[in-house]
């Protein structure tokens, strides 16, 4: 089999990153940045699919700024709403796979249980409304998709909840964080090791079977915590990266911390379908973390 053409973007987003190094020896990985892949532009979009012919697409790509989306509706949209179903178009068109993340924040957090990907969406953000607008425009098209609802991203790259409390943590005694927010912290290396072993699985099986694995998965570590709850082990658990501090993490509720997106108070995602179906699982969300933080102290 020759070895497959994929197109990665979002080269140099959280996921975008790890994506390179898991995909590494894969076959030939054509990682586009922004600069060269612009979501915002569909022709270009489909100029440069038409140009490389992948046979697998790694969307890592997204507007993710949850409370500037609020009144950047129209950008956030074109992004994460319009963007993939124009990739959904053109991969259908090439018969290739298209990868592509979406959000917990498809859900409002109304449940106490695990969200499952039959549940019934309804985003209480322009974010997660934009995410959900996406699933729907690739769900549309009839191609190979995998569409991995995920959580909570952060890792050792980029701006993420994580290197921020790092960051806090070295410059003050004591930190307020919610509390009464639930989810399940999910590490870019976690993603893009699961999306290799999902990618690997679709490609190794007959079209046929492969196309009944098309579909929706939730894709996030084991476990649930808050924020403040993560703010706590990350403290605990990275010391060597504080220079010797040990700030205070009071637990406060969201009204207060405003914010000018809502969020969803409980948002962990069951991974059972990923499981079952592709055969994939992610550690639990405190064996993650022990991995990014050893990757921030090498």
């Amino acid at each position: 089999m020759t070895a497959p053409v994929v197109l990665l973007l979002g080269a140099n987003g959280q996921v975008g990153t790890e994506l390179q190094r898991s995909f590494a020896g894969f076959g030939k990985v054509i990682a586009c940045d922004r600069s060269h892949a612009d979501l915002s532009r569909p022709a270009g979009l489909r100029n440069l699919i038409r140009e490389v012919h992948p046979q697998v697409i790694l969307n890592a790509a997204a507007y993710t700024a949850v409370d500037r989306a609020e009144s950047d509706q129209e950008l956030a949209t074109a992004i994460n709403a319009t963007a993939p179903g124009v990739l959904a178009e053109e991969a259908a068109r090439l018969d290739a796979l298209l990868v592509h993340y979406s959000t917990d924040y498809v859900f409002n957090g109304a449940k106490t249980s695990p969200w499952i990907e039959t549940d019934t969406p309804a985003p209480l953000n322009v974010y997660g409304a934009s995410k959900l607008a996406g699933e729907r425009a690739i769900q549309a098209v009839d191609g190979r998709h995998l569409i991995f609802r995920t959580s909570w991203v952060y890792g050792p790259h980029g701006k993420n909840f994580l290197l921020t409390m790092l960051r806090l943590g070295r410059e003050r005694d004591e930190l307020r964080i919610v509390d009464d927010q639930i989810g399940a912290p999910t590490s870019s290396l976690a993603i893009a090791h699961a999306t290799r072993s999902a990618v690997d699985k679709m490609l190794s099986e007959a079209p046929l079977s492969s196309e009944s694995r098309t579909g929706i998965y939730h894709l996030s570590c084991e476990g649930e915590v808050s924020w403040c709850g993560f703010a706590r082990e990350i403290f605990s658990r990275g010391g060597a990266l504080l220079h010797g501090r040990q700030p205070c993490v009071a637990a406060i509720q969201s009204e207060e911390y405003p914010t000018p997106a809502i969020r969803p108070r409980y948002s962990v995602l069951s991974n059972e379908k990923l499981h079952s179906i592709l055969g994939v699982k992610l550690p639990p969300w405190q064996i993650a973390l022990d991995e990014v933080l050893s990757r921030l102290q090498a």
